[in-house]
């Protein structure tokens, strides 16, 4: 639908992945041994695919059933004394594994606080290294701000010894990410690669996978899975990390995804396309008084998220407006996100204009929102006028196969990335 600008929660299927999905499964009921041969072999393309885009080596990467299954890997395969650092602030996928493996042989867990906004900056985190810090976690792009973060100076200031673990899958495929600065990372495909559920990348770097035991590696991690005795020797690269087979259809789709976001340009390319709609997007929402989280970012420190409120307005009442004009966005909290993509069309930026005009305030643009937590406290309320009845939020329509807009506050939320829960 022309309005959807809501990729940071979920992208819908591209038409590359959908036929690559649709011609894995194809193979799937029939289950030759060729076919099956086939299939392996979609997956290996996905991760040859992935190397290219991450300027890595093949073997560096495996395919995981999700992010939050990755992360879970690394946390568990990151052994012995020391400490974690984890920014306050981070989505929930990238705090519980380092949490639920504390304590059960993984490292203690630090929580820092960012000195500005929801980012951690080099100078910060400079500043809270102590010698038992063994890892730093971060996401590359903030779920909320769409603030990118510095791979490449965090690097530089953790060093070669600790490692730097990167949740990517708010920013792969949706802008240039410094990636050779991650020690790991690891992205699934279902938000900016369009590429659906069930496979993400995980990517272990040769220069640190000696610091990394297969944890959760099982029969599918190692060298003879049908050995007549085991333990059998892991698999070399990322592979050692497997529990199992991936989802080969979701590797088809992943893969395929991929392939399109190389011959669309790369990030870079798309990257400038998404940038150019948020900021025409943000634009339009400044023009109805609205305030933009962190509307300091320069050009290339946001991703393909932007972030605003309408102080004196209910921000359930926004949301559901715009859901009647067919503006499908996230609200958290106060703020309501907007994340378009490429392939957002210019009549999207009309549509959001004019679900917004009703609320726009004729004396000029509100203050610009600075940096603070997930759910800042609201501004005082300006004396508003009347405001006008909104419409009732029109239903999905199932034959689109667009999921319909939440509007439950954070308070109601479970923690998880999938659809069928509040998400990132």
């Amino acid at each position: 639908m022309p309005g959807y600008l809501d990729h940071a929660r979920v992208g819908p299927l591209s038409r590359p992945a959908a036929r690559a999905l649709a011609g894995a499964n194809g193979l799937a009921t029939r289950m030759a041994p060729a076919d099956l041969d086939r299939l392996f072999a979609l997956g290996d393309a996905a991760r040859t695919s992935a190397a290219r885009l991450l300027d890595a080596r093949p073997h560096e990467l495996a395919l995981s059933p999700s992010t939050s299954n990755g992360l879970f890997t690394v946390a568990a395969a990151l052994q012995g004394p020391g400490t974690v650092l984890v920014p306050r602030g981070e989505f929930p996928a990238n705090v519980y594994p380092w949490l639920r493996f504390e304590g059960r042989g993984g490292p203690d867990v630090r929580l820092v606080e960012p000195d500005e906004g929801r980012h951690i900056t080099p100078e910060s985190l400079r500043r809270r290294l102590t010698p038992d810090v063994v890892a730093l976690t971060v996401s590359a792009v903030d779920s909320l701000t769409g603030h990118v973060a510095p791979l490449a100076a965090l690097k530089e200031v953790l060093g070669p010894h600790r490692l730097l673990i990167v949740d990517a899958i708010q920013g792969l495929g949706a802008v240039p990410l410094e990636a050779e600065a991650a020690d790991v990372l690891v992205s699934g495909g279902q938000k900016w690669l369009r590429a659906g559920w069930g496979a993400a990348l995980l990517l272990i770097r040769d220069r640190c996978a000696a610091r990394l035991a297969p944890g959760l590696g099982g029969w599918a991690g190692v060298a003879e899975p049908f050995a007549e005795r085991h333990p059998a020797p892991p698999l070399p690269g990322a592979a050692a990390h497997l529990a199992t087979n991936p989802d080969f259809p979701a590797a088809a789709a992943l893969g395929a995804a991929l392939d399109d976001l190389a011959g669309q340009g790369g990030p870079a390319a798309v990257g400038a396309r998404i940038r150019t709609a948020l900021a025409e997007l943000l634009d339009r929402a400044e023009r109805a008084g609205a305030e933009v989280l962190l509307n300091g970012l320069g050009p290339a420190e946001r991703a393909g998220i932007g972030t605003f409120r309408l102080p004196g307005h209910d921000p359930a009442a926004v949301h559901r407006a715009l859901e009647a004009a067919g503006v499908v966005t996230t609200r958290r909290g106060e703020w309501i996100r907007l994340s378009p993509h490429s392939s957002t069309p210019a009549a999207a930026t009309d549509l959001f204009a004019e679900a917004l005009a009703p609320f726009a305030r004729p004396a000029g643009r509100a203050r610009t929102a600075t940096a603070g937590p997930a759910t800042p406290e609201p501004a005082t309320p300006e004396p508003a006028t009347p405001e006008p009845a909104t419409p009732e939020p029109v239903p999905s329509d199932p034959a689109s196969g667009t999921p319909p807009t939440r509007t439950t506050s954070p308070s109601s939320t479970t923690l998880t990335q999938e659809p069928t829960c509040p998400t990132t």
